[in-house]
C-alpha cells in the first residue's frame, strides 16, 4: 500500500446488549433489604481476571431499589472485550437476588461512560498505588 492509498473504513462499533434477570417478586409484608445488604452482595462478585470485587472496582454505576423490592442495577466492565462480561452480569444478578428483602433483580451492562481507574474505591487505589 502506498502512502497515498487510503485505508479501508473501520466497521461501526459493536453494540453490546447484555442484561441478566434473577429472583422473583417480593412477597407482600417482607421487609425491604437495606442498601448496605445489596452492596454487600455486589462485593461478593469478583472480576475473575483481577480478583477484586465489582463494587470496589467501580463497575457498578447505579443501584435503583424499587418500593416493591425489585432492584435495577447498571454496571460496566473494565473492557468491552472482557471474555467474562456476560457471566459477571449474571453473577451480579444472582448475588443481589439472593438477598433477603430483594425481589426481582435486573442487571444491565453499559459502556457509557467508559470505565477508568478513577472509578476504583479509595481502598483499591491505595492497594494499587494509584
Amino acid at each position: 500500500m502506498t502512502q497515498n492509498e487510503s485505508f479501508p473504513a473501520l466497521p461501526e462499533p459493536i453494540e453490546i446488549d447484555c442484561t441478566a434477570v434473577a429472583g422473583k417478586p417480593l412477597e407482600q409484608g417482607v421487609k425491604l433489604a437495606s442498601h448496605e445488604d445489596i452492596v454487600s452482595a455486589l462485593k461478593s462478585v469478583q472480576d475473575p481476571e483481577i480478583m477484586i470485587n465489582i463494587f470496589d472496582l467501580g463497575l457498578v454505576y447505579k443501584i435503583d431499589q424499587k418500593e416493591n423490592g425489585d432492584v435495577d442495577i447498571e454496571m460496566t466492565l473494565t473492557s468491552p472485550t472482557c471474555p467474562m462480561g456476560g457471566e459477571m452480569v449474571q453473577m451480579a444478578a444472582h448475588a443481589v437476588a439472593s438477598v433477603v428483602g430483594v425481589g426481582k433483580t435486573k442487571v444491565s451492562l453499559t459502556f457509557d461512560p467508559p470505565w477508568t481507574t478513577d472509578k476504583l474505591s479509595e481502598e483499591i487505589k491505595l492497594m494499587m498505588n494509584l
